[in-house]
């Protein structure tokens, strides 16, 4: 039976174009199934619904996607397998390259990474958020020529609604890229053939003791384990509770790596090791 990966839809999303690359760079084949939101999306891995899913995680401008996030920590059975970092480029696309644009549709994060690039061009434009940037599109093409309607999009999702190129790579920064991870069930499916070069952790420390944080790093810093990302979320127990994210390198020795996760451990409240897996840098020109 076909595998199925979830994806961010509908078609024409970043996320669909970067899983795409990625099963291509994989050799593998299998039915992409689209999602309104990225909660839903991994909800069906949890259920068995799809495979695995392909979801992003984080943005080099706007930072964290909370959702991907919350999930991965409060699940039991996601783990995550794989990372692709996905350059990211937006395009600004209308009915016509014809007339006044009045309003603009996109997902609130390409919403801001083009923010300089909106306020510079279109300073009167009405900025209306969708749940994806294809969303953005399919609106578009179904408004009237001449109601001033445009989406910040990918091309693909421009030329599906039928949409004409206003502007293109309009994003702040040329180094705007986001993190993407395939995630799938825990035990569900063979490790990667690649070498590793993450471990993620997360873990839950008492915060109301003082150098707490300060100790569960010092785990870290004593075995020389390089922390390449640290990010917090609240527990969702009480207000002021925290739950840490870190990302460790997995080229750190292996001992040391696995003796300072054990020693964290055993400063935390709880602790999960959310995968180990190698990180891709794609090629989106």
């Amino acid at each position: 039976m076909r595998k199925k990966m979830g994806v961010l839809g509908p078609l024409g999303t970043h996320s669909e174009a970067a899983a795409q690359y990625f099963m291509q760079r994989q050799q593998r084949s299998a039915e992409l199934v689209c999602f309104a939101d990225i909660d839903e999306c991994l909800h069906a891995v949890e259920t068995g619904a799809v495979d695995a899913a392909f979801v992003p995680v984080e943005n080099s401008i706007e930072g964290s996607i909370a959702v991907t996030l919350d999930a991965l920590a409060h699940s039991d059975v996601l783990y995550v397998r794989h990372e692709v970092i996905w350059p990211v480029h937006n395009y600004l696309m209308a009915r016509t390259a014809d007339g006044t644009i009045r309003c603009i549709y996109s997902h609130p994060q390409p919403i801001a990474q083009c923010r300089d690039f909106l306020r510079r061009y279109y300073p009167h434009a009405e900025i209306i958020k969708t749940q994806s940037t294809a969303r953005a599109a399919e609106i578009v093409g179904a408004s009237g020529e001449h109601e001033g309607c445009a989406a910040i999009c990918t091309q693909r999702a421009g030329a599906l609604n039928g949409l004409t190129l206003i502007a293109d790579s309009i994003e702040d920064r040329g180094s705007n890229c986001t993190r993407f991870f395939e995630v799938v069930r825990d035990g569900a499916a063979t490790p990667p053939a690649e070498a590793s070069d993450t471990v993620l952790v997360v873990c839950q420390i008492d915060g109301s003791r003082a150098g707490a944080l300060y100790d569960v790093l010092g785990e870290f810093a004593r075995r020389a384990v390089n922390l390449t990302r640290i990010e917090s979320r609240p527990a969702r127990t009480e207000l002021g509770a925290y739950i840490f994210f870190f990302d460790l390198d997995a080229h750190s020795p292996e001992d040391a790596v696995r003796a300072s996760i054990e020693a964290v451990a055993a400063k935390s409240i709880w602790l999960k090791v959310l995968g180990v897996f190698p990180v891709h840098m794609a090629h989106n020109e």
